[in-house]
């Protein structure tokens, strides 16, 4: 008989909606009864693609007798942190500050019926093992601490909401901005830098692409070699580890040992779309046909696997198939060869370590580079052209081998946040490699986001199989106003301008920390150049709230700066916010990105380590983004295009308006001479119309001249 989950979109709690537990999704009905029976919950938040939330389904949530023990002690509700991030992020780091360990997935908490955490882990084992205890035990021991303990529990529960309040508070800056934050950023990455296999820290490492792309942008702004060489190289040992999917393109989660050899197997939407753009500016800069390469087998694998007929993207493959973590990826020795020629498993087995051991649980192996191909070449007295000819066919025939196997299962929820990464990096990455395939992916999955998750001037979180639901989050947001104006760069619009001007003032009027001396009016500004009546004569800290301010009322509300597997939702908005105020000449955003990043920068100047994405947005609001604004006839301004976007200047913003541009705003209203003219501003400085390519790309190249 099916729980409650069997209604649900997200497949995560589709897939418990069989387990003997009386499951709950989140939501009034759940926490009305708790209160009403003054029981407390059991919350679990995992997500579809996660291998140890599918361990402690078979362990514990599908055997009878664990179930009867938490369906008699406990309101049990299920969660998925990928539709549900503002309860994931309020009940992690609750966790961390009950246990003093990091999170993770599945989360296990105890809340009181009013919702507050008292106790909690991550997974929790059926019978006592890895130093845990039993699963069924453990319920036991927390009712039994309810039941006796409740005024201590009160009095940790008092404590605990006044440390979560404490820790979204900040005091804004009203000084200077420097750019000593950015520096110290460089000298702490230094720190922790792994000269031999790329990656900051040691095992488990993350691609962490913020970071990565902040030293991109500092090696092209200050030429300091070393920033371009932890990127560079960082970026070529993953794509080199089994990290990356050698057969198939597109990036796992993070890797459990230095080497970046083995991974977590699951493929989520949200990595692979900032590592898109990354390994496409990789190749811009270095000019290395791996990053090239890297970047087409992601972008392939986007379009191929994770691309819904509607448009929008899917949001993660599983670790495992048939129960097994990693079955569908790894391989034997004799598969490979009965896949290959004699002459093609002689390059593949040199290539990817067929003859060293077996690297994945004694018998299999994972495919990562062992030795490069040049090197094999020689080995094997072979030209390389001809290693190169016989390692493509073997991949080939390995992939279409690796087709007939049974697949891991796709999460098919489409996330605006995650859409928005993914419609970024594929516009950017389309634009750089003159893809247009690319771009058209791009343009699909936002024609899909526009038609069934924007209503009424508002986003909609999540949306699976025709239903889109939940208020959006500052993600949802940010990340997708930022997209938007990727793709402004690769083909301009004025409709699609106005809808990222709709989003900003969305952000403004939903999300922004400013106390109103008004009355409320949520509506956003109905049109360029207004300012929602919420927003005049405010006072407050500001920054941006991760949710909205009609969102359902939750133990805390969280607003942060810090950079997670995503990056920070308010280092998007001040940076996206900056671009779109310079462009538009619109001072409110301008004033709320300028905010935002006052609010950060004394944490940034205490420890910039986690704060990338509002280091590139305090590295624009000291310098401002050169915006080219291109207006003459078609074909030579698409050659101009071309030609810029040949050229890592990641300061700089290009808009071609073509020549029926519809109402511009007067920033932008340019008018049409002989050719193809540009015209540059930086903040309130600008240039006289220039109509040489090889002197914009001397303004562009050093922003200093404008």
């Amino acid at each position: 008989m099916p729980n409650r989950l069997a209604g649900e979109t997200s497949p995560y709690l589709q897939q418990h909606a069989d387990n003997p537990v009386d499951w709950f999704p989140w939501g009034e009905v759940a926490l009305t009864l708790a209160k009403r029976e003054d029981r407390p919950i059991l919350l679990s938040i995992g997500y579809s693609a996660c291998h140890w939330c599918h361990v402690m389904a078979h362990e514990s949530f599908e055997d009878a007798e664990v179930a009867a023990v938490m369906n008699r002690l406990f309101v049990n509700i299920k969660v998925d942190r990928e539709e549900r991030p503002d309860l994931d992020q309020i009940y992690q780091t609750a966790q961390q500050m009950l246990t003093g360990r990091t999170g993770g997935w599945p989360l296990t908490m105890f809340l009181t019926p009013e919702g507050a955490p008292f106790f909690g882990g991550t997974y929790f084992p059926k019978a006592p093992r890895y130093g845990l205890p039993g699963f069924a035990d453990l319920c036991r021991r927390v009712a039994e601490a309810w039941r006796d303990k409740r005024a201590d529990i009160e009095q940790q529960n008092g404590e605990l909401l006044r440390a979560l309040a404490a820790g979204a508070a900040a005091r804004p800056s009203s000084g200077a901005l420097s750019a000593a934050p950015l520096q110290l950023a460089v000298e702490r990455a230094a720190q922790s830098y792994d000269p031999q296999f790329g990656g900051f820290g040691g095992a488990p490492k993350f691609p962490h692409p913020a970071d990565l792309e902040l030293l991109l942008r500092r090696h092209a702004a200050t030429g300091e070699a070393r920033c371009g060489e932890m990127a560079l190289t960082t970026l070529r040992r993953m794509a080199e580890g089994g990290l990356y999917d050698q057969l198939g393109g597109g990036f796992c989660r993070y890797s459990v040992d230095e080497r970046w050899a083995i991974p977590h197997f699951e493929k989520m939407l949200y990595d692979n779309g900032p590592l898109l753009r990354l390994y496409a500016d990789a190749w811009l800069i270095s000019g290395d046909p791996l990053f090239r390469r890297v970047a087409g087998e992601t972008a392939a694998w986007v379009m191929r696997e994770m691309q819904a007929p509607e448009g929008g993207y899917y949001s993660s493959l599983d670790a495992d198939s048939e129960h097994e973590e990693g079955k569908f990826y790894v391989w034997s020795r004799e598969e490979v060869s009965r896949h290959s020629t004699a002459e093609e498993y002689a390059v593949v087995a040199a290539h990817y370590g067929l003859e060293r051991s077996a690297n994945f649980e004694g018998a299999h192996w994972h495919l990562l580079v062992a030795l490069p191909l040049a090197e094999v070449a020689a080995s094997l007295d072979r030209p390389l052209a001809e290693c190169e000819r016989l390692l493509a066919s073997a991949r080939d025939k390995l992939f279409v081998a690796r087709e007939r196997r049974i697949r891991p299962g796709r999460d098919e929820k489409i996330l605006v946040s995650w859409n928005a990464l993914m419609i970024e990096g594929m516009a950017h990455a389309g634009r750089v490699c003159s893809r247009a395939d690319w771009l058209a992916s791009a343009r699909r999955a936002l024609d899909f986001i526009r038609k069934a998750m924007w209503r009424d001037g508002r986003l909609l979180a999540t949306c699976k199989d025709g239903r889109a639901h939940l208020n959006a989050y500052l993600d949802d947001y940010a990340y997708l106003l930022k997209a938007v104006l990727e793709l402004l760069q690769a083909e301009f619009d004025t409709e699609l301008l106005a809808f990222a001007e709709a989003l900003g003032d969305a952000l403004l009027a939903h999300f922004e920390d400013r106390k109103s001396t008004l009355s409320p009016d949520p509506s956003p500004a109905s049109g360029r150049g207004e300012v929602p009546g919420s927003l005049r004569d405010q006072t407050g800290m500001g920054g941006f709230w991760f949710t909205s301010h009609d969102h359902e009322a939750l133990i805390h509300r969280v607003k942060t700066g810090h950079d997670s597997a995503m990056p920070s939702g308010n280092g998007v908005a001040a940076f996206a916010l900056q671009r779109l105020g310079h462009a538009t000449g619109e001072l409110r955003f301008l004033e709320a990105a300028e905010r935002t990043v006052r609010l950060y920068y004394p944490d940034m100047e205490r420890q910039p380590g986690g704060f990338a994405t509002l280091l590139a947005a305090l590295d624009e609001a000291i310098v401002p983004p050169v915006v080219v604004v291109l207006r003459g006839p078609q074909d030579q301004l698409a050659e101009w295009k071309r030609k810029i976007s040949g050229h890592y200047w990641p300061w700089a913003l290009a808009l071609g308006l073509p020549a029926q541009a519809g109402a511009l705003p007067t920033s932008l209203d340019k008018p049409a001479r002989k050719g193809v003219n540009a015209w540059v501003c930086s903040g309130v400085k600008c240039l006289e119309p220039i109509d040489d390519f090889s002197c914009l790309e001397r303004v562009c190249k050093s922003p200093e001249l404008i």
